[in-house]
């Protein structure tokens, strides 16, 4: 795989043999990134999880201390009455079967985030074919299935991120922007990695948190010690 070289000049500054106390880590994310635009800072987390299995599910959302540092575009499905709550809750979108069809028919995907009113649901349902592989359709486990949709737009334009399992049972969540600096960034880590570990199942076997590893958009990898995490 062709590196650059600002990737390779980073990655000098690693050792990828070494498991690093999240405040180092954190330090060396933000030392390795060169690129030109604030990068994004993710976290990857494999768990010791069957995903294949209903008992051993690992998802939810939790609303980040400092947020993402990205603004996230949030398509509110309600009845009439309730879309100027919605919008002045600050959503981007609001409406019912009329934005059911503009997806339907334009294939629409210009937001970020799904919330419904529960008695939407019948309709939204619909869309599940169109949504669910995007990772859009709103469930209750992530908040985004609710009553108050004012406070599930408040909060997700706050940073409330929804984290889960993929087939490789690996949780992949962005935690921040390299300008919130390693204190920040290792704040939103801990309260990420503390939900996690809340949500572990019952089913669950062995060790939990198997590998940790965190990097910039452009940066390389660094591994994070998971046995201090615990």
């Amino acid at each position: 795989m062709f590196r650059g070289k600002n990737y390779k000049e980073s990655a000098k500054l690693i050792d990828r043999t070494n498991l690093y106390d999240p405040e180092e880590a954190f330090d060396l994310v933000v030392k390795t990134s060169k690129a030109k635009f604030d990068e994004t800072v993710e976290l990857h987390v494999k768990l010791g999880v069957d995903s294949r299995h209903a008992d051993q599910q690992v998802r939810g959302a939790i609303v980040l201390p400092h947020g993402t540092g990205k603004t996230r575009r949030v398509l509110v499905f309600c009845k009439p009455e309730r879309e100027q709550e919605a919008i002045d809750a600050g959503a981007d979108f609001a409406g019912g079967q009329d934005l059911v069809t503009k997806i339907q028919t334009e294939n629409w995907f210009d937001y970020d985030v799904v919330v419904a009113t529960p008695d939407m649901m019948g309709v939204v349902g619909r869309l599940g074919k169109l949504l669910g592989p995007k990772g859009l359709m709103p469930t209750p486990k992530a908040g985004t299935v609710t009553p108050n949709i004012a406070q599930a737009v408040q909060e997700i334009k706050a940073g409330k991120i929804e984290y889960r399992l993929d087939k490789t049972n690996i949780i992949h969540c962005p935690i921040g922007k390299v300008s919130f600096g390693a204190d920040k960034l290792n704040e939103n880590f801990e309260t990420l990695m503390n939900a996690i570990i809340k949500a572990k199942p019952a089913a669950a076997k062995g060790q939990y948190i198997r590998s940790c590893v965190t990097a910039s958009t452009m940066g390389p990898g660094i591994k994070i010690n998971q046995t201090k995490l615990m």
